[in-house]
């Protein structure tokens, strides 16, 4: 969370099970190589004021903040993780993992395997129904990189429904209503094409075709993909990467394509994927998403500043080469807000900045003041938290109720019996015939009982227990309360694909199994 390198002993191990004590402190640690240098702000031309600034705005958004990485020429100036988020966490990225899928596209292309010209019939013989039309056999890997094969709506949940063993040819089964190339509407299902042709002709699956050409060599050794039941990954979403590792994808993107001095994605795909290709401003009209009415490129949107990666609920990989910045932020809210706080915050903290620390000019006041004002946003970050449930731990009182699913969002199925037993330092909590939960008291507890981590805090409020279950890898988390015999579980947010907490804390993730 800190900005020198020899301060990052402290993060924290992928372990299955520890405790959490207080904000920042884990039992169990283990040393993660670092993906880039670190520096202090000041040292790199940004006032530490602005970062501050920044983490002011960010507590008053709407929903919540998990961890956040500043990386400003070439250097991590900031980063922090709200506990019982961590650094050594994977985060899903939702349709963040676009933008990867289209890098995926981009080694197709720069190995002459592919081209944007190429056509979805002709790539994915196989797939093409009977009665495709003639707009269907027009689309191309243009079309499906800008989203614009003229489809009226996402077509992903129709096109699963039409043909639930085969969602390409859901996709050409549907009908147009705009000549392709002319219209963006924001499509997961061209995603998904985009993957099976980067399959098609490379031989390789997405995910293991990343490992070997990008991600690995970047030294990102650990990365999951949501897949469907036959094996294959999503491509529009479903990617799990580290803070620093979506923040070393900016930085990768920032030099071109260029890592360690290799040559890792061809530059001028990376130019073109980044560039803007299509309007986007008509599907959004009323709404304030200032930074989505710029465009859209291959699988990336443009901004007021830069471009970024987007994923639903505020997972972001932000880049502004005019600044020679990225910025990487996980989080429970809305991307937007968090998009002005970067702009309103911290850019006026690197214009105000004449440029970086000299060695000559060490040791004078100015710089002086720089070192406290570094070392207390330093601090700041190292102890950010979010909020513990408040309330007493009345040890030796359990109690048995059942969960009301008519509430909304309902995280688990009507009837279910729940039983809170107290134990040393919390409770376990018993959902019966699903599975059992530790509970935190003043601290965090972590338990894995499908193999996926949920780390949860408790506390008896009165007559009620009151209980935050976080399914820790994703930006989600559920609220418990218990009222005498009856209880409900409730999402702050849903998940995208859908409301069984079971489904989301099962290893490994299958988040469509239904789809074969």
């Amino acid at each position: 969370m800190w900005f020198l390198s020899p301060r990052l002993a402290w993060m924290m191990a992928n372990l299955l099970s520890y405790t959490i004590r207080s904000p920042g402190e884990v039992v169990a640690m283990s040393s993660l190589h670092p993906l880039l240098p670190r520096s202090a702000p000041s040292a790199t031309g940004l006032s530490p004021r602005a970062l501050n600034a920044l983490l002011d705005r960010l507590e008053t958004v709407s929903g919540a903040c998990h961890s956040i990485m500043v990386v400003h020429r070439g250097q991590v100036v900031a980063e922090g993780w709200w506990a019982p988020y961590s650094a050594d966490r994977l985060n899903l990225l939702y349709s963040l993992t676009k933008s990867f899928t289209s890098i995926a596209v981009g080694l197709a292309v720069g190995d002459g395997l592919l081209s944007l010209e190429d056509r979805v019939v002709d790539v994915l013989p196989e797939h093409v129904p009977a009665d495709v039309s003639e707009q269907g056999r027009r689309i191309t890997v243009h079309h499906l990189l800008s989203m614009t094969a003229g489809h009226p709506t996402d077509t992903l949940t129709e096109a699963w429904e039409l043909e639930p063993q085969d969602l390409v040819k859901g996709f050409l089964r549907l009908p147009f209503n705009a000549p392709e190339g002319t219209r963006h509407e924001y499509d997961n299902s061209t995603t998904f094409l985009l993957a099976r042709m980067v399959e098609k002709v490379t031989g390789r699956a997405l995910p293991e075709l990343m490992d070997e050409r990008v991600l690995k060599p970047m030294g990102i050794d650990h990365a999951e993909w949501d897949r469907v039941a036959s094996g294959a990954s999503f491509g529009f979403q479903g990617l799990h990467l580290t803070t620093e590792a979506v923040a070393a994808f900016g930085q990768l993107l920032l030099q071109g394509g260029q890592w360690g001095g290799r040559q890792l994605v061809p530059r001028d795909w990376v130019e073109l994927a980044t560039s803007r290709h299509i309007d986007s401003s008509w599907h959004l009209e009323g709404r304030p998403n200032a930074d989505f009415f710029c465009g859209y490129g291959y699988q990336f949107w443009m901004s007021r500043h830069g471009y970024h990666g987007h994923g639903a609920y505020g997972q972001q990989c932000v880049v502004v080469p005019s600044h020679d910045l990225v910025i990487a932020v996980t989080a429970e809210g809305e991307s937007q807000e968090v998009l002005d706080a970067l702009w309103e915050c911290l850019l006026p903290g690197l214009d105000a900045a004449s440029g970086p620390r000299t060695a000559a000019a060490a040791g004078n006041e100015h710089e002086a003041d720089g070192d406290v004002e570094d070392a207390y946003v330093a601090d700041r970050l190292q102890k950010l938290a979010l909020p513990l449930v408040a309330g007493s731990a009345r040890p030796g009182r359990s109690v048995t109720a059942k969960l009301d699913a008519s509430a909304e969002d309902s995280a688990l199925p009507d009837g279910t019996v729940v039983v809170v037993d107290p134990v040393d330092g919390g409770w376990v909590v018993r959902f019966e015939s699903v599975f059992d939960v530790e509970v935190g008291h003043g601290h965090w507890r972590e338990s894995a009982p499908l193999g996926r981590p949920i780390v949860s805090a408790g506390a008896w409020q009165g007559e009620l227990f009151v209980a935050d279950l976080y399914v820790i890898t994703t930006p989600h988390h559920v609220r418990l309360t218990i009222d005498g015999e009856t209880g409900t579980a409730t999402w702050s947010c849903p998940p995208l694909t859908g409301p069984d907490l079971r489904l989301h804390v099962q290893a490994p993730l299958m988040t469509r199994p239904d789809v074969s």
